[in-house]
């Protein structure tokens, strides 16, 4: 733990009043803003509490295992391009991603299944083979798609929304799309199969939302497959964040692991540096808080007035659902289970009903859906030769509702009822366990310090969207900013990664400051 006798060690070499930029927070937003000021002329100090960058997309190793605790999809490798272009390299010079086709695998309790693939013409076969009369129906859910990405996409995602302005314009478009409606609404208007309903509507659940309410407008995610396809980076997106990292060093700046920052300093309503839980301070003229909004406000700007983000502001906000995830390890398994991808989703017998006991009932259901993510089919460094590495996850509520679950006395409880459900899937992995870890939303809680124990900040619903979201740009102190999944555009790689670049448009170049003639000095 940094203390006040050894900080100057954090502060890159370069570092002069008005250059200095301390980044609270190694997630890949927290990374890709310290790659955008650093690429800015910043001398950037970035901190985090983990012994290791990356976040939520970070990992564990265990007994050969690699666990990808968090992201495993890449969509939209343009934004991380143009982000390493930013800085002046070449993105799949350092980075080893592979596209997957087939993307994943949708499985019911009724022995049906849908596949999803990048090609039109093999998802209209699907939908043929599993709803005829919803092929036309699809295609126009997919006109639906493209046009929401065009408006809610490539006019919204790296813009600034910190105006009223940048929102209220965009109102005419949103009413003519029906961003009213939610995703799950504009499902049912176009196709009649209830199973397809559910694969159109679920992708919110990957970043948080509720298919339920959140916007219609999470349609374009459906365009961002078929236009960009579905990608996994070769160690997993650790391997992203460590790529990350050697760029923000080799701009000069400093990574600073197993440091917590406890404060952010607020003078003369500006941000004037951090304190850190060792007691050090590290000035800066840019602070950029990559943690949790909710955690910024209520406790980084504890000791600090409010005017928009109060403690009961956060509080009233509806915030996304938990995730109970478990890591196992299977030992000579490699050639089992041939029909199981890399990822598959088991879908439950119910699907509003188990989201309404997540999302507003607040209740751990009896029964579950499932994401299945098994790497080791694409990248053989996830497990130990002739092994495999799985996660399983479900949603689950969070911490916040009136009588939450008891993680110490579900814990054992709810990962027997997983292992029933995998079972089918996985016939007898139990008898090939080897190493295995779970998380919880007390991990959550805990680790990521993320409020509730949720997984995904703010939930993404209309309302708490844009503008209504906490900007990038804080209105509680000037010099401070902030990125990730609780701030606009959002969670999910694109959008964390896609705040960073909001983050470069709103802050200015470091000021020149003129070098030591190093020849006079001689």
């Amino acid at each position: 733990m940094l203390t006040a006798s050894d900080a100057t060690e954090a502060i890159p070499l370069h570092a002069t009043p008005g250059n200095r930029a301390v980044v609270i927070g190694a997630g890949l937003g927290g990374l890709a803003a310290a790659m955008r000021l650093g690429a800015k002329g910043y001398a950037v100090t970035v901190v985090d509490k983990l012994d290791v960058t990356g976040g939520r997309g970070s990992a564990i190793h265990m007994d050969g295992h690699r666990f990808d605790l968090g992201p495993t999809i890449v969509t939209v490798p343009a934004v991380f391009e143009k982000l390493w272009a930013a800085c002046g390299r070449d993105f799949h010079a350092e980075v080893d991603l592979r596209p997957l086709d087939p993307f994943y695998e949708i499985r019911w309790p009724d022995g049906s299944h849908f596949t999803a693939r990048q090609s039109t013409e093999a998802m209209v076969e699907e939908v043929r083979r599993l709803s005829p009369g919803d092929v036309d129906g699809y295609l126009r859910f997919l006109k639906d798609a493209h046009r929401r990405y065009v408006v809610g996409f490539e006019g919204m995602v790296a813009e600034p929304m910190h105006r009223a302005w940048d929102t209220l314009k965009v109102i005419p478009e949103f009413a003519l799309l029906r961003a009213d409606q939610s995703i799950l609404g504009l499902a049912r208007k176009r196709v009649k199969d209830e199973r397809l309903r559910m694969a159109l509507s679920f992708h919110p659940l990957f970043i948080g939302g509720d298919p339920m309410h959140v916007t219609s407008m999470y349609a374009l995610v459906s365009h961002l497959e078929k236009e960009f396809g579905v990608h996994y980076a070769i160690g997993g997106v650790q391997a992203m964040a460590d790529a990350m990292a050697r760029v923000v060093r080799d701009q000069g700046g400093r990574i600073l692991l197993d440091t917590e920052a406890d404060e952010i300093l607020i003078r003369d309503n500006r941000a004037q540096g951090v304190r850190l839980a060792g007691g050090a301070t590290l000035p800066a003229d840019v602070v950029v808080s990559n943690a949790d909004a909710g955690h910024t406000y209520t406790r980084l700007l504890r000791n600090s007035p409010k005017r928009r983000w109060s403690d009961a502001k956060l509080k009233s906000r509806r915030w996304s659902m938990g995730l109970f995830v478990w890591y196992f390890g299977t030992r000579g398994t490699r050639d089992k289970w041939r029909d199981v991808g890399h990822h598959t989703i088991l879908s439950g017998p119910r699907y509003e009903g188990l989201l309404k006991d997540i999302f507003i009932k607040g209740r751990l259901a009896e029964d579950m859906s499932l994401y299945l993510h098994r790497p080791s089919v694409t990248d053989p460094t996830a497990a130990p030769e002739g092994d495999d590495t799985f996660y399983a996850l479900s949603p689950v509520p969070h911490l916040g509702h009136d009588d939450p679950v008891d993680w110490t006395e579900m814990r054992d409880t709810y990962r027997d009822k997983v292992a029933a459900v995998l079972e089918p899937t996985l016939p007898g992995f139990r008898d090939h366990l080897s190493a295995e870890l779970v998380f919880t939303p007390e991990e959550f809680r805990e680790r990521y310090l993320s409020p509730l124990g949720c997984g995904f900040s703010i939930e993404p619903r209309i309302l708490q969207s844009a503008w209504f979201r906490p900007h990038n740009v804080s209105e509680e102190a000037g010099g401070l900013y902030l990125v990730g999944a609780g701030t606009h555009p959002g969670a999910g790689l694109p959008g964390v990664v896609s705040s960073a670049e909001v983050l470069g448009k709103l802050v200015p170049d470091a000021p020149v400051v003129a070098q030591p003639d190093r020849m006079a000095a001689e």
